[in-house]
């Protein structure tokens, strides 16, 4: 007798497809992934051959082992021919109340630095008090057209990359983020479009795309120039534990921090002469 999960529906050529690409991306064997799903090599072979299509827990046990985005996995869950899994909502739905509390609560507590919430194409979506009062010290942030993008912010010459003093070494670490942070280590084809774009820009070069080799230092400072005095920042990155949905997974918090006590005083004197 043929069970359901071992006949072939519409569909399994793509998963198989799928399933061969997740692989190939982390770099794991098909007995290696059997070794870390309990799940046989020669069913993992039917089923990337398309002769055999996966329970939906076998196929998120797959998932789960290879470390695939939600929104990937709701992909998978389709060409398997399941009903996707994972809720798709807006990052400020109504279910999202309790994250997006705690999101305002963060940015609360992070005040007199920048902090701000962006998406998985560096959107910005929620900002401190303390973000726009930063950036308009030095260029006019009502100019800039919205949803205002942090990666275009620091590479257009039109924005912060003047006022950036290791401007050259930021924007490396900034293309080395851009793959390091993206979710599920995978670099999606907005996220494409938005590297295309910012090598558009002046003097920015392709091999910067290539993560570089890391620093013995703790971090690259983010050095901004404002009246000759050298202002010295650090990143911190949040993101949301153990996310059921896209939204949830997709957001994080980037938390500016002065990076020694010269800076700190400086940054406070600066705010405080910045109109709210």
């Amino acid at each position: 007798m043929i069970t359901a999960a071992q006949n072939t529906k519409p569909g399994a050529n793509e998963l198989g497809v799928l399933m061969r690409h997740w692989r190939d991306m982390r770099g794991k064997s098909q007995f290696d992934l059997s070794l870390d799903t309990d799940v046989s090599q020669r069913h993992i072979s039917f089923i990337e051959s398309g002769r055999s299509i996966p329970s939906r827990q076998t196929l998120m046990d797959i998932a789960q082992a290879m470390d695939i985005p939600l929104r990937d996995r709701n992909t998978l869950l389709l060409a398997a021919g399941y009903a996707p899994l994972y809720p798709e909502g807006a990052w400020n739905a109504l279910e999202m109340h309790s994250i997006t509390k705690a999101l305002e609560r963060i940015l609360r507590q992070h005040e007199p630095f920048p902090a701000v919430v962006l998406d998985r194409h560096w959107n910005v979506l929620l900002t401190n008090e303390a973000a726009p009062r930063f950036f308009n010290c030095f260029i006019d942030m009502s100019a800039r057209k919205t949803p205002r993008n942090m990666l275009h912010l620091l590479f257009d010459p039109e924005g912060m990359r003047p006022f950036i003093a290791n401007w050259e070494d930021v924007a490396k670490g900034l293309f080395e983020r851009v793959y390091r942070e993206s979710v599920g280590r995978v670099i999606d084809e907005k996220t494409k479009e938005l590297l295309a774009a910012l090598l558009e820009y002046p003097d920015v070069k392709t091999e910067w795309k290539v993560p570089a080799i890391l620093s013995t230092i703790p971090v690259t400072p983010l050095s901004f120039v404002k009246d000759g005095q050298v202002l010295n920042y650090f990143s911190m990155v949040t993101t949301v534990g153990i996310p059921q949905t896209i939204a949830a997974q997709e957001l994080r918090i980037d938390s500016i921090f002065p990076l020694d006590d010269a800076t700190e005083m400086y940054h406070l004197e600066m705010l405080a002469n910045t109109a709210a």
